[in-house]
């Protein structure tokens, strides 16, 4: 078994606590804004003021998106199982609407969504191509996400099921979110690093989007595929991931997956 014993807390500043999840995922967000302005400007000539205002328009969208569907997430599954509610693994926030603001929840599809849908309200102002745009964006959007799933590694979040096989993980820090997994873990166990696997995956899918930049036509088709095979991953690795079913005994995160799959598939296949 692999011992990750790294404190989450980075440090602390009086009352404000700074987690290395956070710290990894500021970093990814200043690496996908790099990214950005280096490739719309060698590609398709965008100012870096109009550039970095897409990002400020991006940054907060997909906040909010993210958020949003975490609510509806926890929604939904209160609904459906009250006793999860009741149990504190889920919160119901129609009861509780002020912990919209205070609770900690995001999610990776609303994110990109949330994020993709401001960015093109604002291409329809600024008069730049978005599919353009949005195809060069794709490898910095999955070399971001690989960033950030280090954090939650160290973070304890996201972890798998448990495993007795050599790589599988235990989280022996109490400030770490798979400690009480671990905890209960029997002699030899350990979970599944889906964490690991993902980063892994991110940087093969970020290759494979790197080489075929400019290959595809018509514009919108790699942020298409980066949709397509992200999707795919979620799908697969979500039967390997500690998670609440959402609707059909599949988690949040598998159902959206089969939408967007479904959406972009035939967008490919159609274009």
């Amino acid at each position: 078994m692999i011992t990750i014993g790294i404190d989450p807390v980075a440090f602390t500043i009086g009352p404000v606590v700074v987690r290395w999840y956070g710290i990894l995922i500021a970093i990814a967000v200043l690496v996908l804004i790099l990214w950005m302005v280096r490739e719309t400007r060698r590609a398709v000539g965008l100012s870096a003021e109009v550039v970095l205002t897409g990002a400020i328009i991006a940054v907060p969208s997909g906040v909010i998106v993210a958020k949003l569907l975490h609510v509806i997430d926890n929604i939904v599954i209160a609904k459906l199982h009250p006793e999860l509610a009741l149990a504190g693994y889920v919160i119901d926030y129609t009861r509780y609407p002020r912990l919209i603001f205070t609770s900690e929840g995001l999610t990776i599809y609303g994110a990109v969504l949330g994020a993709a849908l401001g960015i093109w309200i604002y291409s329809r102002v600024s008069k730049f191509p978005y599919g353009h745009v949005t195809d060069l964006l794709a490898p910095g959007i999955i070399l971001a996400q690989a960033i950030g799933r280090v954090g939650c590694t160290i973070n304890g979040c996201c972890y798998g099921l448990p495993i007795s096989l050599p790589w599988g993980i235990v989280y022996t820090n109490p400030e770490s979110y798979g400690y009480a997994a671990s905890s209960w873990l029997p002699s030899g166990m350990g979970l599944h690093p889906t964490q690991v696997y993902e980063i892994i995956y991110n940087l093969i899918v970020f290759s494979v989007l790197f080489k075929l930049r400019g290959r595809l036509k018509p514009d919108g088709s790699l942020f298409a595929l980066y949709l397509a095979l992200y999707s795919a991953w979620r799908l697969g690795i979500g039967f390997l991931r500690e998670g609440i079913p959402f609707l059909f005994g599949m988690q949040e995160a598998q159902f959206l997956a089969i939408i967007i799959l479904i959406i972009t598939v035939s967008f490919m296949v159609r274009k």
